[in-house]
């Protein structure tokens, strides 16, 4: 098996089967490899069978070889060039989502406080005697 095939070629071959995890593609009479689902083809794919059926001829690339246990790892994806890479479009902020605005140097009454506003309004009330639980 390994002496027909080297790790890194690309070569035709023949879809013979398809599971939801990839698709089996005889190389030659005696031998056959698995393209997984993840190497199919760029970008995620949902369904296989979308991207291929059973009798389509595919060139591969070799990615692995497993003689102990006569397996040969395939993939389309290598084959092909990548697609370049667009910038995804900026999404509005979601409407539950509060914006910050800039404010002026003069300041609210409305609004939260800042701790720092609030800090001398907590010690003065910690200190009060009819605050105090007993």
């Amino acid at each position: 098996m390994s002496e027909k095939f080297e790790i890194g070629a690309v070569v035709a071959g023949k879809v013979t089967g398809i599971q939801p995890y990839g698709a089996f593609v005889a190389l030659d009479e005696s031998t056959q490899g698995l393209v997984h689902i993840s190497e199919i083809t760029h970008g995620f794919v949902k369904d296989i069978n979308e991207h291929l059926k059973v009798g389509d001829e595919v060139k591969v690339k070799v990615l692995s070889i497993d003689s102990a246990a006569g397996k040969i790892g395939l993939s389309i994806r290598a084959t092909e060039e990548a697609p370049e890479r667009t910038e995804a479009p900026k999404k509005a902020p979601k409407k539950r989502q509060a914006s910050v605005k800039a404010t002026s140097h003069i300041e609210s009454t409305e609004g939260f406080n800042t701790l720092k506003d609030k800090l001398q309004e907590w010690i003065e009330q910690s200190q009060r005697e009819d605050l105090i639980k007993k």
